[in-house]
């Protein structure tokens, strides 16, 4: 959520941000519209009460004083109180308006976010790591892992809908030494490990910003809570309401969930293998830090530097892409993506998205500290995947594959395997 003031001194750039991110840019002028409405509301409604508060002294003035009061200034009285009963049902209902509008404001990109439509306007920034040249065609970890009886997405079919899977055998404990190994890398980076509720309400997942753009991505269970998408959700939403202190920040937080996505508007992709799954298990991390963006900006490459440090750690090959508007959330601000390269695919393939958002979302929780100079702030919020599963398990299965049609543990999840 945009401060008010913002939006007031920004119009232009706020209508644009709308547009940029294939957004309504309508919404910015009724916002106003109803924002004048308010305001006006506001100042009437303070005068009644300031003349309230003038008859009300003069009444206590003349009873102190042993007089009894005129009915003049006690018809007033309630003349100016029936006046302010009359006006609650439309302050309450204008309020409702200018909240509802306010949510749906998104975030104004960063000055070096491309601009465009679609994924095609992406920027890669750099490829690192060496892409292994194979002896033999290399497999799909689909056909690989089912030739090792790692994988049924039949029978899983059978059991959930389309896209459920089940790991078998070495393949679950190969998943479980990736989220191990990534909770490993966060705890030496000083990261307090946590395991994410993936049953939250629907404040959290509107103070993330998940709400109201992607209501339609989730799924809801019959008292009305939400399956998160990601463990960013709750671990945000930590200290949402509270009042923190600007010594204890940066607070650095990862979370390990299962998580639910939905998956809207993607039949047809993605049908093979594990990539595009409803159910997948993710470390996530997320740092709260003071009030400035050029701080943020640098625990932004910070924590991609993270992920690539897993990724480097596993040898395996990937690139690092910068988003344009088009590809970015509502209240992302800026956003890489990392891409993994797949040889049994022949491309790369989303395995981290890291994002920061500055107050966007620490408005809409309540999330504020206060400064060293006593004033109160809200702090801003970044967050990104450390490892996700299943589809970085086929990223390492199709990296590691040998001619023989066995898998290759690597060499840093070997401590963590079974």
């Amino acid at each position: 959520m945009l401060d008010i003031n913002f939006v007031r001194q920004n119009k232009d750039q706020v209508k644009e941000a709308c547009v940029n991110k294939n957004l309504d840019s309508s919404i910015v002028d009724q916002l106003l519209e109803v924002d004048e409405q308010r305001r006006s509301l506001q100042q009437e409604m303070d005068e009644l009460r300031s003349q309230a508060n003038v008859v009300v002294d003069a009444i206590k003035k003349m009873v102190a004083e042993g007089n009894r009061p005129d009915l003049a200034s006690v018809e007033n009285g309630k003349a100016i109180k029936n006046k302010l009963k009359d006006l609650e049902p439309k302050d309450k209902e204008i309020n409702e308006k200018f909240f509802n509008l306010s949510s749906q404001i998104p975030n104004v990109p960063a000055l070096d976010v491309p601009v465009g439509k679609d994924e095609t306007a992406n920027q890669v920034v750099r490829q690192e790591g060496q892409k292994r040249q194979f002896d033999f065609q290399p497999k799909t970890h689909e056909e690989i892992m089912k030739n090792l009886d790692w994988l049924d997405t039949e029978r899983a079919t059978k059991i959930a809908g389309f896209r459920g899977y089940f790991l078998k055998n070495d393949a679950l404990f190969l998943e479980q030494a990736l989220m191990l190994y990534a909770l490993s890398l966060m705890k030496k980076h000083g990261f307090t490990a946590m395991s994410a509720p993936v049953l939250v309400n629907k404040e959290a997942m509107f103070g993330t910003g998940y709400f109201p753009w992607g209501a339609q991505d989730h799924y809801y269970t019959q008292d009305g809570q939400i399956l998160a998408g990601t463990a960013e959700v709750a671990l945000t939403s930590y200290y949402g309401g509270e009042l923190l202190r600007e010594k204890d920040l940066p607070i650095k937080l990862c979370g390990l969930s299962t998580c639910f996505r939905r998956e809207v508007g993607s039949y047809g992709k993605d049908t093979k293998g594990v990539i595009r799954v409803h159910q997948f298990n993710k470390v996530e991390q997320v740092v709260l830090t003071v009030a400035d963006e050029e701080e943020t900006k640098k625990w932004h490459e910070q924590m991609v530097g993270f992920s690539e440090e897993l990724l480097r750690g596993l040898n395996l090959p990937y690139q690092v892409l910068l988003m344009c508007t088009g590809d970015m959330g509502a209240g992302q601000r800026k956003k890489y993506d990392l891409e993994t390269w797949f040889p049994g695919q022949g491309k790369y393939r989303e395995t981290h998205s890291a994002s920061y958002f500055n107050d966007f979302q620490a408005r809409r929780l309540n999330i504020r500290y206060q400064a060293k100079d006593g004033s109160s702030k809200f702090v801003y919020t970044l967050n990104n995947t450390v490892a996700a599963s299943p589809r970085l398990l086929a990223a390492v299965i199709e990296n590691y594959q040998q001619a023989d049609g066995t898998v290759e543990i690597p060499e840093v999840l070997r401590p963590f395997m079974i």
